[in-house]
């Protein structure tokens, strides 16, 4: 049976990315470029997501005494088969994602949405759910871009969707340690400005910072984009709770340091709602920075980029480098400059004149007291002009942080002018980056190529390692008929190639299901019989998140 919708639109987008206020049509320079660059010369034409009156949806399969039940732990407003918020909460924000929104298929919605108060309505709710055989789906802010929060019901009879934006509170801080407590669902903004009046800042700033929570940054080992400044989240929680079907379970320690055995807390690190419910995290904070300092230069090569930034991170004082550190490759600084206007048309003159006729084009950010982040960003030059690079000055920087957080907006943009795009990211050692890069580009263009089609990848480094770097792909190309199947086929390519440079398979996005499948190569088949008996021990019926992270006993590398 399936039901259609007379509820008005919700606030936020049920076919995109947030809040719809915040969206912005394409630039005539944008539609020319890609008219140009994909040969689209229908780009200028709309296609709009099915009118939501039309989305397909199920009926719910959950028994009304489970719904009282369930009304009884949480409240009776706080349970909702309402058809929009079933909608919401249909998946998560992959192009997929939002690919079968738009064409109206909502069929694998949650029969039920429940908003949870705090830890024990949680854990009451998973009992009920062991009890009756119902699978459970976490949700935060519900950005997973890998079918992290697919409400997939496995073998159960029905599935509901957790949402924990209910708890939203900063518990604690501590300012002589330095540190933070908050309930897991408070989004990205509210946790700076719960910690602005304190004088601290978590500096945990991803693409999605305005939609994601804290829990969604500790179940997918986020990382920020000044995360090479502040610390991936990873190395920034001291001490989660995760209410599971076998009881709560406290993870991690307040002490400074501690050998009492393995770390426990990296059970709940990356564990993507699998195990339990992260219902709280303690935090490590700093002081907020007084000043910000930008900088910009170019490279004629993406390689001498990079090397440029390795450079930086060995050669240069620990504390000197940029909070944020981000190296476009050729593809993507031409992009960058094709649609920056008169200004950075000059610029491209300039540059050529210097001998940089394709550049690589680097963008920094110090952060912290005034006079320090500039002395810092000075000694940071000198390494950066040594390695080839030409200094830009701050405006790119600046033009780049206005605009940090508006890409999932051009993506839904970009869907209605029937173009494909979508992400995927990894990290390798220095020694392997640029075959890593090479291969992974060459197989994405390749798949996108297969029929004929022109297609454009561009690529950045966004996290710079010790050891090594990040490495970011955007493609682009025109939208298939079906477009399911073109992402299927471009995703599994970049995979293949990425398993087979050696590099991991996700650096900051999650394993989800997109990656469940390569998993095996990464951690080895007893490295997932590992993950498999933690499961088995705090989650023995096997309700939570079904699909997610660990790959089925028969799958294979493909």
């Amino acid at each position: 049976m399936v039901t259609h919708l007379t509820e008005e639109i919700p606030r936020s987008v049920w076919y995109g990315w947030g809040d719809p206020y915040r969206a912005r049509p394409l630039s005539a320079s944008a539609l020319e470029f890609l008219r140009r660059t994909l040969g689209l010369a229908g780009v200028e034409a709309i296609h709009p997501p099915t009118a939501l009156a039309d989305v397909r949806l199920s009926a719910p399969a959950l028994d009304d005494s489970v719904l009282a039940e369930l009304r009884d732990i949480v409240g009776p407003g706080h349970v909702s088969t309402d058809a929009a918020e079933r909608i919401l909460h249909a998946g998560g924000k992959s192009t997929p994602d939002l690919l079968r929104r738009r064409s109206g298929d909502a069929l694998g919605a949650p029969d039920a949405v429940v908003y949870p108060g705090g830890s024990e309505e949680v854990g009451a709710v998973l009992a009920l759910c062991v009890k009756r055989k119902v699978a459970v789906v976490p949700f935060g802010g519900g950005t997973s871009v890998v079918g992290g929060v697919e409400p997939l019901r496995g073998q159960f009879s029905g599935t509901l969707t957790l949402d924990l934006r209910r708890l939203d509170r900063l518990l604690h801080v501590d300012p002589a340690s330095r540190t933070a407590t908050f309930e897991a669902g408070i989004r990205g903004p509210a946790i700076e400005a719960a910690l602005a009046p304190h004088g601290f800042t978590l500096g945990h700033f991803p693409q999605s910072h305005q939609e994601a929570t804290l829990g969604g940054y500790v179940a997918t080992r986020s990382a920020g984009q000044a995360s090479t400044g502040y610390g991936r989240l990873d190395q920034l929680v001291k001490a989660a709770h995760l209410e599971t079907p076998a009881g709560p379970f406290d993870a991690g320690s307040l002490a400074p340091g501690s050998a009492a055995g393995p770390k426990l807390l990296d059970v709940v690190l990356g564990s993507e709602g699998t195990l339990g419910v992260i219902t709280q995290a303690t935090v490590k904070v700093v002081p907020a920075p007084q000043a910000k300092v930008y900088g910009a230069w170019t490279f004629p090569t993406f390689e001498a980029g990079a090397e440029a930034l390795r450079k930086l991170r060995h050669n240069g004082a620990r504390g000197d480098m940029p909070h944020v550190c981000r190296l476009s490759d050729t593809d993507e600084t031409a992009s960058t400059f094709r649609l920056g206007g008169a200004k950075t048309g000059a610029l491209s003159h300039y540059l050529a004149v210097r001998g940089q006729k394709t550049p690589a084009l680097a963008l920094f950010v110090w952060e912290g007291d005034a006079g320090q982040a500039r002395a810092r960003k000075r000694r940071s030059a000198r390494i950066l002009r040594q390695a080839g690079g030409i200094a830009l000055g701050p405006l790119p920087g600046k033009s780049w942080e206005h605009g940090r957080f508006s890409g999932p907006y051009l993506r839904d943009e970009l869907l209605t002018r029937g173009v494909y795009v979508e992400t995927l990211e990894t990290a390798a050692t220095w020694g392997r980056l640029e075959d890593t890069y090479r291969s992974v580009r060459g197989a994405i263009l390749s798949a996108l190529q297969a029929k004929g089609a022109a297609a454009y990848v561009q690529t950045h480094i966004s996290h710079v390692y010790s050891d090594g770097a990040s490495l970011y792909f955007t493609f682009l190309a025109g939208l298939e008929e079906d477009g399911l199947a073109q992402n299927a086929r471009v995703k599994a390519a970049a995979s293949n190639a990425i398993v087979a440079a050696g590099a991991t398979i996700t650096h900051h996005h999650a394993v989800g299901l997109d990656h469940a499948p390569y998993l095996r190569a990464e951690i080895g088949d007893l490295g997932v019989q590992v993950l498999r008996s933690i499961k088995d021990t705090l989650d023995p019926e096997g309700i939570m998140n079904p699909g997610k992270l660990i790959p089925s006993p028969s799958s294979g590398t493909p």
